[in-house]
């Protein structure tokens, strides 16, 4: 049954763990680019609220990516 995971899914999940439980300040900024890649990837067209959870997810991941990168001067 494990092996109809592919492996980008476990990755994604992996990385969605760590953030539930310790927040998008828990990744490096190569962990944030990679999991905003594969939640880009992945296709949740199959229900509105699933979709909508998606695009504020990585709003948020782009802020946390954007602070990590530029400091947050001036907030």
């Amino acid at each position: 049954m494990t092996d109809s995971i592919n492996p980008e899914d476990r990755e994604r999940v992996k990385l969605l763990q760590i953030v539930s439980q310790k927040g998008l300040k828990a990744l490096s900024i190569a962990q944030l680019k990679r999991l905003q890649i594969l939640v880009e990837k992945k296709d949740y067209s199959h229900s509105k609220k699933a979709h909508k959870s998606k695009m504020k997810l990585l709003t948020r991941i782009n802020v946390a990516i954007y602070e990590s990168e530029e400091g947050r001067e001036g907030i």
